[in-house]
């Protein structure tokens, strides 16, 4: 079975002007999370892009590359999309996408996630991870308080605790994505890391508070 990692890093980003690839301690994001993936059991290591210099890096790092349209790395673009190109190019039985934006994923995530998506007794179609989420009172623009009662806030042990995408990697056969065109379809699992490293990059202030953390 041919499992590949499939990074998605377009040059364009309005909020940190070319983020894939800032200098985060010295070294790229992007090869946070090209590392993750060389160190782990999975057999090839792509990225998907439309930039030059991002494919220099990618290159320079030892993965192979895969030049994206244009149309296909707007502002509006949709992952899948870019995906569906990728299952389009590249031959694989099993596909980990990672976000080059949650640079403290480990290697062992990556392996665990292929362990669960080998286990027969799940027969699982994807994964993605998460967190877990303790209850918070949350409240929409207008002050409601959503999903809760003000008159009888529970306590947090009463709250049934909650998964949190944390978009540092989901798993996928071909077969299952070839049908949903979905990152996640089918029987779907969940694999969960630590909340401390499920980070990701957005803003400046993420940028720093990563940057520390590493």
């Amino acid at each position: 079975m041919k499992s590949v990692a499939i990074i998605l890093a377009r040059g364009g980003s309005k909020g940190i002007p070319k983020k894939n690839i800032i200098k985060i301690n010295n070294k790229p994001l992007l090869e946070y999370s090209i590392k993750a993936a060389q160190m782990s059991h999975i057999d090839e290591v792509w990225v998907s892009t439309d930039c030059n210099d991002i494919k220099s890096v990618a290159i320079n790092l030892g993965v192979q590359v895969l030049d994206r349209p244009k149309k296909l790395s707007t502002d509006w673009s949709k992952s899948e999309d870019a995906l569906i190109h990728f299952s389009e190019n590249i031959s694989f039985d099993l596909a980990v996408f990672l976000q080059p934006t949650s640079p403290l994923i480990s290697f062992k995530d990556i392996n665990n996630g292929l362990k669960m998506m080998n286990d027969k007794s799940k027969n699982y179609d994807s994964i993605f991870s998460a967190y877990k989420e303790h209850w918070l009172p949350r409240w929409s623009n207008d002050s409601r308080p959503i999903n809760w009662d003000i008159q009888a806030r529970p306590m947090r042990q009463e709250v049934e605790e909650l998964f949190v995408e944390n978009g540092a990697f989901y798993v996928t056969t071909y077969k299952a994505f070839k049908k949903s065109q979905l990152r996640y379809s089918g029987n779907i699992g969940i694999y969960e890391m630590p909340f401390s490293r499920s980070f990701q990059i957005d803003t400046k202030d993420d940028l720093l508070l990563i940057e520390r953390l590493i």
